[in-house]
């Protein structure tokens, strides 16, 4: 039988997890569950799943430890979707920083979440072209996902990948806010520090070990990419 995909839940509340996993069930998902953090680790790094439903706080490892290790140890691009009780600035932020894909705070609607774990899967399932993007000495191999900057291979997560591939594409143009989350999120679009975040995190990635910066932000128009020398 088909199913529309296998979404590991890793989140230690009886009543939220028997919702989730009985309203994704009879969504036609086939759920897997970890009530602790120690569990939900092993499951997201031995068993293949097509996404991660992650709560933050968890006993034995938390949900900001399980989203490190999936992306840096076990060097998977698994979405993640991390739920949290806590909506500040600061726990969105780390759970981003962390390698999270999108987020929602607690309590939330199921609807909300089924389109979101949609959303993450559609764009996680997209055919790639077989192209590559090169601007200056930055370059992406659409192909193989392979990212390099003056040679040196720089590892980006789904979101990642999706947003220098929509500043490549548009260099050296400078993409408004609204125009990058349209690109990456759809019409399913983010809260306004998720954008913020990701730039944040890729930003780092592309152009911190490197002694020119290529991701411009421009306050109040959005971000460019450029050549170095062509600032």
């Amino acid at each position: 039988m088909q199913t529309n995909g296998t979404v590991l839940l890793i989140e230690d509340h009886r009543d939220i997890a028997e919702m989730i996993t009985s309203y994704l069930e009879g969504r036609g998902f086939v759920v897997d569950y970890a009530a602790d953090g120690v569990t939900g680790l092993h499951l997201a790094t031995t068993k293949p799943v097509d996404l991660v439903v992650l709560d933050l706080s968890l006993p034995g490892i938390d949900g900001l430890e399980i989203c490190r290790a999936i992306r840096e140890h076990a060097r998977l691009d698994t979405p993640i979707i991390m739920l949290t009780a806590r909506d500040t600035l600061d726990e969105k932020v780390l759970g981003l920083n962390a390698g999270a894909d999108d987020y929602l705070v607690k309590p939330f609607a199921i609807r909300e979440l089924e389109a979101r774990v949609n959303a993450q899967l559609r764009r996680n399932r997209a055919e790639l072209t077989r192209d590559k993007l090169v601007v200056g000495a930055l370059e992406l191999d659409k192909s193989t996902l392979q990212v390099q900057r003056d040679g040196q291979d720089i590892r980006l997560p789904p979101i990642g990948l999706r947003l220098l591939e929509a500043l490549m594409r548009s260099s050296p143009a400078v993409m408004s806010r609204a125009e990058l989350e349209r690109k990456v999120w759809g019409d399913i679009l983010p809260d306004s520090d998720t954008l913020r975040s990701h730039m944040y995190s890729l930003r780092k990635k592309v152009d911190k070990p490197f002694s020119q910066q290529m991701i411009l932000n421009h306050p109040g128009s959005g971000y460019q990419l450029v050549v170095p020398d062509e600032k």
